[in-house]
């Protein structure tokens, strides 16, 4: 009790020595983590109707099972890929201040958003299974943003979490500003899985996590490994998703 109380004292001293502050607009906020009015004002929650397969928002109800025009012509190698928020201006900064700019206070708050768009996918057996850095970017950034969201996920939840299950095998150059097609050859190949890992795999069902699903080209990069090895069904949960007037992503 004593302990509780001392660390109170000390969070209200260093709470007024240096106060926290929203990580996209610096406003002085309640609580380490926390956003301010104009940030919850601009972010758009996802939520029905939407592609039954890569998770693209219809302006419609349609019908249970619809896909978008995309899919309804090439499936992707993922079963389904739900995601949180729209990636606007807003997700953006939010996103760019987690993952260059250390504000991982927001984490928890994130991968609940993530649940609540992803809830259909939280089985009990899941593998919950972050998208990997490379060696040289994680060193840089000091952790992989996908790997924290996923844990996050998994402790909420009961769920397992295999940080280490897939490696990134090679060093690719940035997927910004490539299109659709350069963004897939990009990352070809770039994705293994642990050998400690591949019995692990037969009949599993697995749980990717990732910041920004942009093209859909990572994640399916990710999948078809996972596939080949044995798994059943591989899906996706991302924070936010690029979201464009025709449902063209692939």
């Amino acid at each position: 009790m004593f302990g509780k109380t001392l660390n109170h004292i000390g969070q209200s001293v260093l709470d007024a020595l240096l106060p926290p502050i929203c990580p996209v607009t610096r406003e002085i906020v309640d609580a380490p983590g926390a956003l301010s009015a104009t940030v919850w004002a601009g972010l758009e929650f996802i939520g029905d109707p939407v592609c039954a397969a890569c998770g693209h928002p219809f302006d419609y109800a349609g019908f249970e099972g619809q896909l978008c025009g995309a899919c309804e012509a090439k499936r992707p190698p993922i079963a389904r890929t739900r995601s949180a928020l729209v990636y606007n201006d807003i997700s953006r900064a939010l996103i760019l201040a987690l993952k260059h700019g250390g504000h991982t206070d927001g984490v928890a708050r994130m991968a609940s958003w993530m649940a609540m768009a992803g809830e259909p996918l939280l089985a009990d057996q899941v593998l919950v299974v972050p998208v990997p850095l490379h060696l040289r970017r994680r060193i840089k950034r000091r952790f992989n943003q996908s790997a924290l969201l996923g844990r996050a996920l998994a402790k909420e939840y009961g769920l397992s979490f295999c940080p280490q299950l897939l490696d990134r095998a090679r060093h690719t150059p940035t997927q910004a500003g490539r299109n659709a097609r350069a963004r897939h050859r990009n990352v070809a190949g770039a994705f293994r899985i642990a050998q400690k890992y591949r019995e692990r795999l037969k009949g599993a069902h697995i749980l990717l996590i990732d910041d920004v699903r942009t093209t859909g080209a990572t994640l399916n990069a990710c999948a078809r490994p996972l596939l080949a090895a044995g798994c059943a069904q591989v899906d996706a949960l991302t924070l936010a998703r690029i979201v464009k007037p025709a449902e063209a992503i692939t």
